[in-house]
């Protein structure tokens, strides 16, 4: 919508409220709202909210300015208004870019900028003028959530109607019909409880303007559930992606359940990830598809593979970039965690899917990434290493088509594999980050604000908390 097309959708839609969000570094929607006349009441909209902004304090928000900066603005982008698909009192939500309130310039730790500037630089390459995204995110609902840390204490529950572990309670009645430890994709009722809840989920959805293509009961006990929306470009996926995470999450708390996209909740069953689909397009054209190619492959789509295997260490820093993200990770329990390719095979980290030998169809899957990740940095530090792999014609080397699980170890040793624990990522990242800065499209205060928040505010402070299993293991030494 333009603003003049906004001014009669709040009139002819009964809008009260005007909600305006925005992304933080770490990847979770900020907001805050104003009353409707607030923009109706504005004579003049070229002198308005839509050209000067809305001014808020950087400092409060994680990853972006110091105490004595702290001003920004927001400029609201019309083209993203929607009726809010949550709030009860008639609400229209837009996104925002924030801007420096003295030079008025983008700002660089604006996730959202970083992936418009990644794809102005995938147009100026002439390499291709489009990519497309595609994410699988994956998900737990449960019925309880309960966690604490203090001085002297730390521990987690969560609960699930549908938890194995519940089997055996007394639920007045125990009606069964829960799904065993990596026995949950795709049974049908009433094994599937969350059937209506994740069809109400895709309905919401596809009011707010989010193509859905598929839903359904993930492998996990406890509620582990998929969502998968059609693809579509860079920035477009990022928002539509925080806008599913939010209708997702309030869906869920209206029906008293809980969703969490932390990749590792339950131990000892599958993790939930976000495999992603991408694919480069010029004039109209698949510039992957290749009729004669391995799995129709063609150099390029080969070359954009190099480049994500090549820099993958540095990539899980922004892909799976939680410590939780590395309990997922883990070698040898069926995690996408071996830096090969092929078509089909699920424990390679790039799959190519043989679905289909449609040319519009064939793209590359990067298997290690979680639904943890913000988005838009995740979309374009792979896009980037893609490119990357392009332009210097890095060669992934022969595809792996035998169960990488079923090698022997002596063979196994010699798969290279991602990074075993989020500081070892953030590591690789230090070292290898100057494929991200070409373009400007990350800039450097950016990958150091990257690596120093994580460092301080996940790593070190995981490290100094005692685990509960320490006191299992080492209480009576």
């Amino acid at each position: 919508m333009t603003p003049e097309e906004i001014m009669k959708f709040i009139e002819s839609n009964g809008i009260k409220i005007v909600d305006l969000k925005f992304n933080d570094l770490p990847g979770l929607w900020q907001h805050f709202s104003m009353p409707a006349s607030e923009l109706t009441e504005l004579d003049d909209l070229t002198n308005s909210i839509w050209t000067e902004g809305v001014g808020f304090d950087g400092s409060s928000i994680r990853g972006f300015q110091k105490i004595q900066e702290s001003d920004m603005i927001l400029i609201p982008d019309p083209s993203t208004a929607i009726l809010d698909p949550v709030c009860e009192i008639p609400t229209l939500s837009v996104l925002c870019d924030i801007h420096d309130p003295l030079t008025k310039e983008a700002y660089t730790r604006d996730p959202r900028y970083v992936s418009k500037k990644a794809e102005k630089y995938l147009k100026d390459s002439g390499m291709a003028d489009t990519s497309y995204w595609g994410p699988e995110a994956e998900f737990f609902i449960f019925d309880d959530i309960r966690f604490d840390q203090t001085e002297n204490a730390g521990y987690y529950f969560i609960d699930s109607v549908e938890g194995d572990w519940n089997t055996g309670a007394d639920e007045c009645p125990n009606l069964g019909y829960k799904p065993r430890y990596k026995e949950g994709y795709f049974p049908v009722p009433p094994h599937d409880s969350y059937q209506d809840l994740r069809s109400e989920m895709i309905l919401a959805m596809i009011d707010a303007g989010i193509p859905v293509e598929v839903h359904h009961h993930e492998v996990a006990t406890a509620g582990q559930a998929e969502i998968d929306m059609k693809f579509d470009t860079l920035t477009v996926m990022g928002d539509r992606f925080l806008l599913y995470k939010y209708i997702v999450k309030n869906v869920a708390k209206k029906h008293g359940k809980t969703v969490t996209f932390m990749p590792k909740p339950v131990f000892m069953d599958n993790g939930s990830g976000m495999h992603t689909h991408q694919s480069l397009w010029k004039d109209g054209s698949n510039v992957f598809y290749d009729p004669n190619g391995y799995s129709l492959l063609s150099d390029t789509a080969k070359h954009y593979i190099g480049g994500l295997l090549k820099h993958a260490p540095a990539l899980m820093a922004f892909c799976a970039p939680t410590t939780n993200s590395y309990k997922r990770l883990v070698p040898g329990y069926e995690a996408p965690v071996n830096l090969v390719y092929s078509q089909r095979n699920r424990s390679a980290a790039v799959r190519i899917p043989v679905y289909t030998d449609n040319p519009k169809s064939k793209r590359v899957e990067f298997r290690p990434p979680d639904a943890s990740c913000n988005a838009y940095l995740a979309f374009s530090a792979m896009l980037m290493a893609g490119l990357d792999g392009v332009q210097n014609k890095i060669d992934p080397g022969a595809p792996m088509d035998t169960d990488i699980y079923e090698l022997s170890d002596e063979d196994a040793a010699g798969v290279p594999t991602v990074p075993g624990s989020l500081e070892k990522a953030i590591d690789a990242l230090e070292a290898d980050h100057e494929f991200l800065l070409k373009g400007d499209v990350f800039t450097k205060d950016v990958i150091d604000v990257w690596i120093e928040y994580k460092r301080e505010n996940e790593i070190d402070a995981l490290r100094l908390r005692p685990h509960p299993y320490e006191f299992y293991l080492y209480y009576d030494i």
